[in-house]
């Protein structure tokens, strides 16, 4: 919600409008792998593809949506049994009653004030994914998880695991990280570039905001928007 208060309205749309994401969003066990350079806005681009799915499908209880932002300042945690217990959660409340697998499993665990572990997460996971005729999953800046023991790339190899075997739908989003981009080799792929015409929406929208005698001049103003555009390069 704070990611997309922070969108101008109406930008973005050449995004959803791509045949790229076209394909993603209307077919079976599609993964869309979208780089940009820091600031280019992919997780605006990515919290406005989640708004796009939660509003079309929000009377849908067949499709499952479940998303992580990832963020290097909360690594500790946001680990890999963390993450997929988020998706988990997140899928979990979507579906209109509680499988009784979950509640044994928290049952168990709240009995002994343990956690569940990787393995019981991901087999949970499986089992929730499989009741919904559809599920999208969606990872913002996966340059920003950990790559300590592997994490990173174990969780990539989960989701991918998971799509391989229930058909998700997984959207993802990264700087441009050689390793990372490794991963999603075959897979569609989009770049996220700030557009021209979305840079000019936004300069539109705070034009307001700059001195007297620039708002008293059309063609300053105009000049303002040419300049910056430029400047912006994606």
């Amino acid at each position: 919600s704070d990611f997309l208060g922070r969108r101008q309205e109406g930008t973005g749309r050449w995004l959803l409008d791509s045949g790229e994401f076209q394909r993603w969003s209307n077919g079976d066990g599609q993964t869309l792998f979208c780089q940009g350079m820091p600031g280019a806005g992919k997780t605006i681009m990515a919290s406005i593809i989640v708004d796009y799915l939660c509003t079309k499908h929000q009377n849908d209880d067949n499709i499952g949506i479940a998303y992580l932002y990832c963020n290097f300042r909360r690594q500790y945690e946001q680990k890999p049994t963390d993450l997929l217990a988020s998706l988990l959660t997140q899928l979990i409340q979507g579906l209109s009653s509680m499988p009784e697998s979950v509640k044994s499993l928290y049952e168990h665990h709240k009995g002994k004030q343990t956690r569940p572990t990787f393995d019981e997460i991901l087999k949970e996971l499986h089992s929730v994914v499989a009741d919904y005729l559809k599920v999208f999953i969606i990872i913002d800046a996966l340059d920003e998880c950990q790559v300590s023991n592997g994490d990173r790339q174990r969780l990539l190899s989960e989701i991918f695991n998971l799509q391989a075997k229930t058909g998700v739908n997984f959207f993802a989003t990264s700087r441009f990280i050689p390793e990372i981009m490794k991963e999603f080799e075959g897979s569609m792929s989009l770049d996220i570039r700030a557009i021209p015409e979305d840079v000019r929406r936004y300069i539109d929208s705070h034009m307001s905001r700059l001195p007297s005698f620039v708002l008293n001049r059309p063609d300053l103003q105009e000049e303002v928007r040419t300049e910056i555009m430029k400047a912006v390069n994606g």
